[in-house]
């Protein structure tokens, strides 16, 4: 039976796909190259949390290997890289989605790709600012009676970079929420009932995202977890809601 015209068979979805990548990784590649052109402002801004502490020599880590400077400047460049081009390879997944989606299906789409990229600069951002300057003036305070130290600036870009990606990916939790409800898969009343896993696992994670084994700066991780989920019951609320409306339109149809 011949395809209808907004179909496509398994070769046509390979091509796609191909294609979609293919300019997703020319896309990455060129963010990357014009990030390394700039490493130096990028490793300066990723240095800021740390300036003015004077445990640390000359205000500046160090590096002790020849080639590890060269390489966290390409690594840094590469995740700013692949941050920058984080809309377009989304907007490239989109495209090949689409055709395959309902209308409605597809409005949501668009309208949570945009809002899952603010919520992850945000969250990005306050680990940059909240989380990192506390977490770094505590690990170079601690013991500096007995020892001097002299971070690495190897070690100290991969700690930032972890952070940021991490407290991201987090603050995606309402986003996550809503959509799930939104399709089914969780109600309200079921995320509700799981409250207090939620605040276990936000210390649980808390103490996995900060590079400290402090309490406070671990409660600074866990509180806004805790707050997230909570927006997260509401919106999975308006989720339900939103998918009882839109089947009580096809039921009327």
């Amino acid at each position: 039976m011949a395809n209808k015209p907004n179909e496509m068979n398994m070769g046509q979805h390979v091509i796609e796909i191909r294609k979609r990548l293919m300019w997703s990784a020319g896309f990455i590649f060129l963010t990357t190259v014009l990030a390394f052109v700039f490493h130096t402002q990028i490793l300066t801004l990723l240095m800021e949390p740390a300036q003015g502490f004077a445990n640390v020599p000359a205000g500046k880590p160090v590096y002790l290997d020849l080639t590890e400077f060269i390489g966290i400047a390409m690594k840094a460049s590469l995740t700013v890289g692949i941050a920058a081009s984080l809309p377009f390879v989304l907007f490239q997944f989109v495209l090949f989605l689409a055709p395959g989606l309902k209308p409605n299906e597809r409005r949501y789409l668009y309208v949570l790709l945009p809002v899952s990229l603010i919520v992850f600069v945000i969250g990005a951002a306050f680990g940059y600012r909240i989380i990192f300057p506390p977490a770094v003036h505590f690990l170079l305070n601690f013991g500096s009676e007995i020892a001097t130290p002299m971070p690495r600036i190897g070690s100290y870009v991969n700690l930032m970079l972890s952070l940021l990606f991490w407290m991201g990916i987090v603050f995606e939790t309402p986003v996550v929420l809503f959509f799930l409800a939104r399709i089914g898969i969780v109600s309200p009343e079921w995320l509700a009932r799981r409250r207090k896993y939620a605040v276990v696992i936000a210390f649980v994670l808390g103490a996995l995202i900060t590079p400290t084994f402090d309490p406070i700066n671990q409660t600074l991780v866990a509180v806004p977890i805790i707050i997230l989920f909570e927006l997260g019951i509401w919106l999975s609320k308006l989720g339900r809601s939103l998918r009882n409306r839109a089947s009580e339109s096809s039921d009327i149809l």
